[in-house]
């Protein structure tokens, strides 16, 4: 794990979610822990984070990670009780990493400065862009949300903890505050996730 990083905290907060007590050892992004080649090792495309398994294999991305653990604990159930709601939250939960959580994570590794160690080379224009284009996809889910109470439909699932985290590490390094610009919808769900116990694991 490595804290405040927005992947680790989507694996932090399902964890929280389903009452799991799983060891964590931290990996220190800043001092480029996860290139080590004791790091690499377990996980060779140096990403955080990984699971460690009894039998020493490592699981890593976090959506088979967090699929592994609901097989594990299916209650409380965040991924879908039979095919067609699996299907639907994973589509919701895809559209949340690819559209939401890509675009602002595309802005900040390539305009903050405070990143550059980690993308080398940046490229601010690039960056700059997928900032203005994420916007598109925060007023989608702004139209979702006016008409439904959580990302994938009516309960809370994964597809909300990617959103969140998603808005979380925007809100840290990109300042970005949806009711600041419109997104009435997506503000007020944002707070109500927030308002969650385990919103708080990762962050």
């Amino acid at each position: 794990m490595s804290f405040r990083a927005p992947n680790p905290r989507r694996v932090a907060i399902f964890v929280a979610e389903k009452e799991l007590q799983i060891p964590q050892q931290m990996v220190n992004l800043g001092q480029l822990e996860h290139r080590s080649a004791d790091y690499l090792e377990r996980n060779p495309f140096g990403r955080v984070p990984a699971l460690e398994l009894d039998d020493g294999r490592v699981l890593a991305e976090t959506r088979a990670i967090c699929t592994y653990l609901e097989g594990l604990q299916p209650e409380p159930n965040l991924m879908g009780r039979d095919a067609t709601e699996r299907a639907f939250i994973e589509m919701a939960d895809r559209r949340m990493e690819l559209h939401l959580f890509a675009g602002f994570a595309n802005c900040i590794r390539h305009t903050h400065p405070g990143l550059a160690l980690l993308e080398s080379p940046q490229f601010p224009e690039f960056g700059a862009v997928q900032g203005e284009r994420v916007r598109d996809t925060v007023r989608w889910l702004d139209d979702v949300l006016a008409h439904q109470p959580y990302v994938a439909g009516e309960r809370f699932t994964i597809a909300d903890i990617t959103g969140f985290c998603a808005l979380e590490f925007a809100r840290g390094l990109m300042k970005f505050r949806p009711g600041q610009e419109g997104f009435a919808n997506v503000q007020a769900w944002r707070d109500r996730i927030a308002e969650r116990p385990a919103a708080s694991a990762g962050g």
